[in-house]
């Protein structure tokens, strides 16, 4: 389905979304630890409830904030088990990611300086090897959000979602090339594909509800989108889903998921269960 078209029906109010966490990890040795898994600043005047950061043991916990603007979390996991966990409530405005067609693409000259990364290639976002392919396929799609949507019409296509089919270190290329992955390989291959293109594109990580999406539901995960720079700003992108959808909570952006990760442990550790919850 194209993300031209909005799906119905739709909330006519706002809506309260509760959301929340629980990961349990096993080291060996006391590990150092960041931890990026709070809702983005961006967000924080929609928090009813602060979705605070919980360990059992407790453990200190020291808050920074990163060079893309994510709040992240310092501790010294002790040997054993760990269990990390939050819970919190957001207001959500209950509509849809909007879709703006009309935007446009501004030159690379124009651009601000600090979107300027974000035209790079990277980790898991290999524009520099997809550049020849890129043009091949999306040179004579419109300019602005069209060719950006007509990216995501082609990654979402292209891709089939299996989750047994994908690995943490697949990237953009490797997407390509297999025809298979999760949200996050989606994000990587349309993020590369945009920046070939010129289009300055970011990886965002995040809740991301089930709200007016018919059953039957997938188990609850993190969700990876993108943002694209059109006009005079950021704007959301999904070529996994690729429908605006409702309930979408950022919790960190970056240039592809090395900058996101949930956790970075300093140390062999051993991810024990996982579950996440969005309501």
């Amino acid at each position: 389905m194209s993300a031209l078209t909005n799906p119905a029906p739709l909330p006519s109010e706002a809506i309260e979304i509760s959301v929340g966490f629980d990961l349990e990890l096993r080291c060996p040795q006391p590990t150092p630890m960041i931890v990026t898994l709070g809702v983005h600043a961006s967000r924080a005047a929609d928090l009813l409830q602060n979705d605070t950061l919980q360990s059992t043991p407790a453990v200190p916990l020291r808050s920074y904030v990163d060079s893309f603007g994510n709040q992240c979390q310092r501790l010294v996991a002790p040997a054993g088990l760990l269990r990390l966990h939050a819970r919190g409530l957001v207001a959500d405005s209950g509509r849809p990611d909007p879709v703006l067609p009309a935007l446009p693409q501004r030159p690379v000259d124009d651009l601000p300086d600090e979107v300027l990364l974000f035209l790079l290639s990277s980790r898991y976002c290999e524009s520099d090897l997809l550049t020849d392919l890129a043009w091949s396929l999306f040179d004579r799609a419109p300019t602005g959000w069209g060719r950006v949507q007509a990216i995501c019409d082609a990654v979402h296509r292209h891709v089939r979602f299996d989750y047994n089919r994908s690995s943490p270190t697949q990237s953009a290329l490797t997407t390509y090339q297999s025809g298979e992955g999760v949200c996050r390989d989606f994000a990587h291959l349309a993020i590369a594909f945009c920046r070939c293109m010129n289009i300055p594109a970011r990886y965002c990580t995040g809740y991301l509800s089930d709200l007016e999406v018919p059953p039957p539901h997938s188990a609850m995960d993190f969700a990876a989108w993108f943002e694209a720079y059109l006009g005079d700003g950021w704007h959301v992108f999904d070529p996994r889903n690729n429908t605006p959808r409702i309930g979408r909570i950022l919790i960190a952006r970056g240039r592809d998921a090395a900058d996101v990760a949930l956790t970075t442990t300093f140390g062999p550790s051993r991810l024990e269960s996982f579950q996440v919850r969005t309501a």
